[in-house]
């Protein structure tokens, strides 16, 4: 399903504390973090509404920055909000949103994490894991998520970007021609299309990879795998920038097409062996 994306409206992050916040100087504002919550890349494990718990999609994360307040993504929209922060008490704002469209079950998790994540809350943090906890008993619970690094990762292909367009790559592919890509120290990346997997070169400079001629197996698949595989390949053809978001990579070529990928879980890549070399 394509999806169009707006443009987000970006908030003011109301100011009160200790840390430098926007507009220091000008109102005496400031972020105070007692709790250490802010400049963390949290990923929300579930939702508890009601005493009823829901795990949460597999890609929802939050981040609390001294500059840019709340920002999240609960499986699909990307969400900012003003965020006030004193000792364990974070008081949200209302949020904003992109407006793509979501598969029901998303939609309906997002909805209720950004309800229950507006207003006054308490932190509790215990080691990697963070409560955030409203005064009707509804939380979220979260674990703190460490950025992947881009070299000796396998990054499975979940996005299709086309300028300010981005699908889903079908969930109905076979399991074994999912796209994915690796990245080694020596300047290669290897992987698979969605149909056939490929080698080539893969020049990393800051913000940027340049992927060089890649040489790849040339077996035909149903359409639906071919289109995926036609979509990746256009991300990895020539120049494309690139950003990492905690486990999420995103590469985008100078013609507005790309990739989302995400970290597969160590021990998957290692049950799986090295990306390239099975079918």
């Amino acid at each position: 399903m394509a999806v169009s994306v707006s443009a987000l409206a970006l908030l003011t992050l109301a100011a009160c504390g200790t840390e430098p916040g926007p507009g220091s100087g000008e109102r005496g504002g400031a972020v105070r973090s007692d709790v250490p919550v802010t400049g963390v890349r949290w990923s929300v494990d579930s939702l508890t509404v009601g005493g009823e718990e829901t795990e949460a999609p597999d890609d929802a994360r939050l981040e609390f920055d001294p500059k840019d307040g709340l920002t999240a993504r609960f499986g699909c929209n990307h969400i900012r909000a003003d965020a006030r922060i004193e000792g364990d008490r974070i008081t949200v704002g209302r949020a904003v949103s992109t407006q793509m469209a979501c598969e029901e079950d998303v939609e309906a998790f997002e909805k209720a994490a950004t309800a229950a994540l507006t207003g006054e809350l308490t932190a509790r943090l215990s080691g990697e894991k963070l409560t955030l906890a409203a005064p009707n008993g509804d939380r979220l619970a979260l674990s703190e998520q460490p950025t992947a690094e881009l070299t000796g990762t396998r990054w499975e292909v979940n996005t299709l970007l086309s300028g300010e367009t981005a699908t889903s790559v079908p969930a109905d592919l076979p399991q074994e021609r999912t796209p994915h890509l690796t990245f080694r120290e020596n300047g290669t990346v290897e992987g698979h299309f969605g149909c056939n997997t490929f080698r080539g070169k893969a020049a990393v400079e800051e913000g940027a990879i340049t992927f060089g001629p890649l040489a790849g197996t040339r077996r035909m698949c149903p359409e639906a795998e071919m289109a995926t595989e036609r979509a990746v390949l256009a991300a990895l053809d020539g120049r494309a920038a690139y950003t990492i978001e905690g486990d999420r990579l995103t590469l985008t070529a100078s013609d507005g097409r790309g990739i989302g990928a995400v970290a597969a879980p160590r021990e998957e890549e290692g049950a799986s062996g090295a990306p390239g070399k099975h079918g």
